[in-house]
């Protein structure tokens, strides 16, 4: 490709940056990089004539779907490519095959496909048939796009409406990341920096627990998909609204994690869990941008002492949080994620997940809340949608995310897992604490 600015599509934002720094400490870890997925498990065969007819009108209106991130100076950059990159495969199931195997496989394949950032497509979309089981498997590098820009993709191939899709990505502006930012004066922004530097200091004066080993080589993505029912999800509604308030659901969720790992392995050196999240900048409902990464990042984090004590950790929880939109934090990480932007990516990936003070893994394990879902089930082109669960890469350490939604009143949990430092036996186990925790049966056995 010809090193012009002419081949520039569109620039990285400061939150593409720290996906991308995510992207290549995952990949300095031996993995395939900071993939992120979502699956669609389909009533049938869809349409696929429509289907392939509507990725194409996406990657026409959107062609940094199908751009090369490429490396330009200090800088990185969406680049048109000399040829166009094939984002659409259909895997059908061989005769011979059983097809949960199959789908099993595949995915497999999928997520821990090792290649190189510039030659790799930075979305791709995969049918995956068989006669017992259909699914469509988004994969996105998250440089490209963040989970609520992934969800925008299906709704975009799921809307039969030709002017309502027309709709999507418009009107066209600047990052969100930038918008926010511009609304502070020089002075306000270097105020917001400091309070972010803060912030993190006290979070690192205390050891991040380690739950599980990362020992091993030939590490791998692997993962399990835990649905809850329609009663067990009500149940937890209710309790994460008695326990944090009607805005605190992820709260309850990572605090439930946090109490199930210390139960797993109380003997795991460290003093406290942390975790980081982020919160999206894009307004409820809206349709744009389709492109970027449009969040902001905060953390989570609870001494070893609360963690045993289940009111005690809410409350604590709950009250973290309160005090973190009082003070502005949850903004304090914009001016910080732009200048980490300007960092070189080993500089910048060292400096987001190693503490301060002990130069150890900062976070416990990575968790991410996608939500209630609203794509209607008879929305894909030719099929229904039964369900659907969300995969990501993650570093190790931790070696451990843990991603939630969910879908026609049903929670579903994605225990994502690095191994063969962490086994399915303890995510079994682990989910099965999980599991008391949300429903309170937290001295009872799990069923």
């Amino acid at each position: 490709m010809t090193q012009t600015q002419n081949d520039i599509l569109e620039a990285l934002n400061p939150a593409d940056y720290f996906t991308l720094a995510m992207d290549e400490e995952i990949r300095n870890d031996g993995l395939s990089g900071s993939y992120g997925c979502v699956a669609l498990e389909l009533s049938n065969i869809p349409d696929i004539t429509e289907l392939k007819q509507r990725i194409d009108e996406l990657t026409e209106r959107f062609p940094v779907f199908g751009a090369s991130l490429q490396q330009r100076g200090k800088r990185f950059y969406w680049c048109q490519r000399d040829s166009a990159v094939e984002l659409f495969y259909h895997h059908n199931c061989p005769a011979e095959q059983h097809g949960d195997d199959f789908h099993r496989t595949t995915i497999d394949q999928i997520i821990n496909h090792k290649e190189d950032r510039k030659t790799i497509a930075p979305i791709e979309l995969h049918l995956i048939t068989s006669p017992s089981q259909n699914t469509f498997f988004s994969r996105w590098i998250h440089p490209v796009s963040d989970a609520r820009g992934a969800d925008l993709i299906l709704k975009y191939l799921c809307c039969d409406d030709v002017a309502l899709r027309k709709q999507f990505g418009q009107p066209p502006g600047k990052a969100l990341v930038y918008q926010q930012l511009d609304k502070y004066r020089w002075w306000q922004k270097l105020k917001l920096l400091w309070t972010g530097k803060r912030y993190i200091d006290k979070l690192d004066q205390l050891k991040s627990i380690q739950a599980f080993s990362q020992e091993g080589d030939s590490k791998k993505l692997d993962y399990s998909i835990q649905r809850l029912s329609v009663e067990e999800t009500a149940i937890i509604a209710k309790l994460a609204r008695k326990h944090v308030g009607l805005t605190g659901t992820s709260l309850y969720y990572i605090g439930c994690l946090m109490r199930a790992l210390e139960k797993l392995n109380p003997q795991a050196e460290g003093e406290a869990y942390c975790t980081p999240y982020a919160f999206n900048l894009r307004k409820q409902r809206a349709i744009s941008p389709m492109t970027g990464n449009h969040v902001c990042a905060l953390f989570a984090q609870a001494p070893r002492k609360i963690v045993q004590n289940r009111e005690a950790l809410f409350q604590h929880l709950k009250q973290q949080n309160s005090d973190v939109i009082r003070k502005q934090q949850d903004y304090a990480f914009l001016p910080l994620m732009w200048a980490g932007s300007w960092l070189s990516l080993q500089e910048y990936g060292k400096t987001l997940r190693l503490s301060y003070g002990s130069q150890q893994e900062r976070s416990s394990f990575w968790f991410s809340d996608v939500g209630k879902l609203d794509l209607a089930n008879n929305s894909f082109p030719g099929a229904e949608i039964k369900s659907m669960y969300h995969i990501c890469q993650v570093t190790s350490p931790p070696g451990l995310a843990f991603l939630s939604c969910v879908f026609q009143n049903r929670l579903t949990l994605s225990y994502n897992f690095v191994s063969p430092g962490i086994k399915p036996e303890q995510i079994e186990k682990l989910h099965q604490l999980v599991l008391a925790e949300l429903l309170e049966h937290c001295d009872e056995p799990a069923d």
